[in-house]
């Protein structure tokens, strides 16, 4: 759950540290992928370009951290 305090009424604001919050956990795209059917050849292919993502990431961050 999120919680954004609105601060002197500035309602613009605290949207979009709302909207920053949920695209970081990831709502947006569960509600994307819930909308309609996902034909499993679909399915498979977004998840493998997914794990590639996530293993492309993982590299950087260590290839950072060594100081490269």
């Amino acid at each position: 759950m999120c919680i954004v305090t609105v601060r002197d009424n500035n309602i613009e604001q605290s949207l979009r540290i709302l909207k920053k919050k949920l695209q970081r956990e990831g709502v947006f795209r569960e509600l994307k992928l819930r909308t309609g059917f996902e034909k499993p050849s679909k399915k498979k292919a977004r998840e493998q370009s997914e794990a590639i993502r996530r293993a492309r990431k993982l590299a950087r961050k260590r290839v950072e951290k060594q100081g490269y």
